[in-house]
């Protein structure tokens, strides 16, 4: 597909006027490169991961298959660098001209009208003006659909494949925690609309069938629908060590439990860890890149240690899955000095969605640096973007995520150059790769 990439447009050099002038204000131990600087502020981005909420702002549901705002409980207070604060103080400026010094209920309202003031008058041209606003050329949407809003020439969809690999009774999994009684609650209401779009009533009583049937026509019909990637949130619903798993086994249980009773826990996972795979390496061959979840999650019940990237080694490095290109999201945080291993594959990536709006910039930096001083190649940029709290929705959070992000990226590469393990050359390359040209080569845009 060509995508037609913007050039030379005034927004561009406002913006890397405001970040250097930004950078310049920076503490000492933070200060970043002025050439770095006014560099990585040019770069149009390309946005590796978002929720992007559309068009109803409002009353969208599209925006993930998995949404935090569907668990219950709500006793915890949210991560701290996502509340109101400078990040927010600074987005509210920026895209709405709102001057605000709290989140009270008035101020949310005056922010909520000038929001959607810009979005009545700019109409559909308010998701692309929204990507302006924060030097993003491209972004690829996870989305359960696609939104006729969201044009291709900036817009790339990724949609969810985790409802296929659930197709028998859930009840076990689904006691475990109330959290996971809503989300498997999600992905079987998802699995019959994919069934539904494929058209296919009834479970097929083969594996076989289901595959043909459902799993591959779902997969088919995504792609000659525009879709350039798949996105597994597994680690909600299970822990990611997926291992190998015969066809015949993975069939019998399959068999079985097609049409009725309770699956046994082993069986079940033999042929969700079997489905996996299969429907992976069919991402592959059809040029669509794996997306999957690693790190932590929202949910009071979620548990981190099930979501290591490191689990994933068995898959990624199958033979089978040689063609078939993963990205590890949110750079699997805590546990992110486990991808140096993984993005030395050929066929590995990771992104740092998420890291730039939950951790500071010289934090993000310090957890960039090894990743950059290993493969640089397999680094991709991605803020995570969508509904994260009160006055913090996609927009607000795909301004600020990109704002720490190139701050990070700073930091780091004026650490390396400091420390002359590169030359302001080799620093600008990295962030033209880390920001931009890792992901058009990766997904293929043009």
């Amino acid at each position: 597909m060509t995508l037609h990439i913007r050039s030379g447009i005034p927004a561009v050099r406002a913006l890397a006027l405001a970040w250097t002038l930004g950078v310049a204000a920076a503490s000492h131990a933070q200060e970043i490169d002025s050439r770095i600087a006014a560099h990585i502020g040019a770069i149009q981005a390309v946005d590796d991961h978002s929720h992007v909420v559309a068009p109803d702002i409002e009353h969208d549901a599209g925006y993930d298959a998995l949404p935090c705002d569907i668990l219950g409980g709500g006793s915890s207070l949210p991560p701290a660098n996502t509340r109101f604060g400078p990040g927010l103080q600074g987005a509210w400026q920026a895209l709405y001209g709102v001057i605000a010094d709290s989140d009270d209920p008035e101020n949310l309202k005056r922010w909520q009208q000038r929001q959607r003031a810009t979005r009545e008058k700019l109409g559909d041209a308010y998701f692309d003006w929204v990507l302006r606003q924060a030097g993003i050329d491209v972004v690829l949407a996870n989305r359960v659909a696609r939104a006729p809003q969201l044009g291709p020439r900036h817009f790339q969809w990724v949609p969810y494949g985790d409802a296929l690999l659930f197709p028998l009774d859930n009840t076990a999994a689904k006691s475990e925690n109330p959290d996971r009684l809503a989300l498997y609650g999600a992905e079987e209401r998802l699995l019959k609309t994919y069934m539904s779009q494929v058209g296919v009533a009834a479970l097929p009583s083969t594996l076989d069938a289901y595959l043909s049937q459902v799993a591959f026509a779902t997969l088919d019909a995504q792609r000659k629908d525009g879709a350039v990637g798949l996105k597994f949130e597994l680690a909600y619903l299970r822990s990611l060590d997926v291992e190998p798993a015969s066809h015949d086994l993975a069939a019998d249980a399959y068999a079985r439990y097609a049409a009725g009773g309770v699956p046994e826990a082993s069986s079940y996972r033999r042929l969700q860890d079997f489905l996996l795979r299969e429907i992976a390496v069919r991402a592959g061959k059809l040029g669509m890149v794996v997306q999957i979840h690693t790190g932590i999650g929202c949910g009071e019940y979620f548990q981190t240690r099930g979501a290591d990237p490191l689990l994933l080694e068995t898959l990624v490095t199958d033979p089978a899955m040689r063609g078939t290109q993963v990205v590890l999201l949110h750079g699997g945080s805590p546990f992110d000095r486990h991808n140096l291993p993984l993005i030395l594959k050929p066929n590995v990536w990771v992104d740092f969605s998420a890291m730039e709006l939950l951790n500071s910039p010289p934090e993000l930096a310090r957890t960039l640096r090894p990743w950059l001083e290993t493969m640089p190649e397999h680094v991709l940029f991605g803020t995570d973007a969508g509904p994260w709290g009160p006055g913090m929705g996609w927009e607000e959070s795909t301004w600020i995520g990109a704002r720490n992000a190139r701050r990070a990226l700073g930091i780091a590469l004026t650490g390396m150059l400091r420390d002359r393990t590169i030359t302001v050359a080799r620093a600008k390359a990295i962030a033209d790769r880390v920001l931009r040209s890792n992901a058009v080569e990766l997904y293929r845009l043009r």
